[in-house]
């Protein structure tokens, strides 16, 4: 039987998983000021933060399938918290395009958003990923209702298929990253597609009658006589 922690040990783990979760952040930080990213540190902060924003949108839909492989369904407490840093990677990944890159000019982010490709599809995971953080919160399930909050955010899976592109998009030539990206993606949607077709299948053979205890059982199709 796999042990649960108890509500002070799920604390240090949530703080502990927090502090973590920072540590990109603290090392970007200081490579700034310590001078260290490059000729081009805006790009780089912009590459960075959309790295990790990927890296956690993963680790997030990870969270399910190695539950269900380990039993471990306290995992499930800690997925909020991944798909919220995952939004706060992505928003400092956008506010360093808007306000370090582009300067706030709304006329030129405007034009990228509409001519370049990589940029529309990176934008409109963006904004597919604000109701998200928005309803992430108890309150925001109490007034959806259970059913209508899981189908809101089932719209992660269109995310992280959206910012594989975006990310494919904008290297162009030197794939392999978003490619390894795409395969952890796909793995991750496959077992669920696969687990959800078990459930379907189990449901059907639920639901069909069964014969009662010594009942005789008549064929639907006759035997032809020889």
């Amino acid at each position: 039987m796999t042990k649960t922690p108890s509500a002070a040990q799920l604390t240090a783990i949530k703080a502990a998983l927090f502090a973590l979760c920072l540590v990109p952040l603290a090392l970007y930080t200081r490579r700034w000021f310590d001078d260290a990213l490059g000729a081009n540190p805006i790009e780089a902060i912009t590459r960075g933060s959309g790295d990790w924003t990927l890296r956690f949108l993963l680790i997030t839909l990870a969270v399910t399938p190695l539950r269900k492989l380990t039993g471990l369904n306290w995992l499930l407490r800690l997925r909020r918290m991944l798909g919220l840093f995952a939004f706060f990677y992505v928003s400092l990944h956008f506010t360093t395009y808007f306000w370090l890159d582009q300067f706030f000019d709304l006329q030129s982010i405007a034009h990228d958003i509409m001519k370049r490709p990589f940029i529309t599809v990176g934008f409109s995971a963006f904004v597919l990923l604000i109701p998200l953080a928005l309803t992430s919160n108890n309150y925001a399930i109490r007034r959806l209702g259970g059913r209508r909050w899981q189908s809101l955010h089932r719209s992660v899976y269109a995310i992280g298929i959206l910012a594989i592109v975006h990310y494919w998009w904008l290297v162009k030539a030197d794939i392999l990253e978003p490619m390894i990206y795409g395969l952890i993606l796909a793995a991750l949607l496959g077992v669920r597609g696969w687990w959800r077709e078990l459930e379907r299948r189990r449901q059907i053979a639920a639901s069909m009658p069964r014969p009662m205890p010594g009942a005789k059982v008549i064929p639907l199709v006759a035997k032809s006589p020889r």
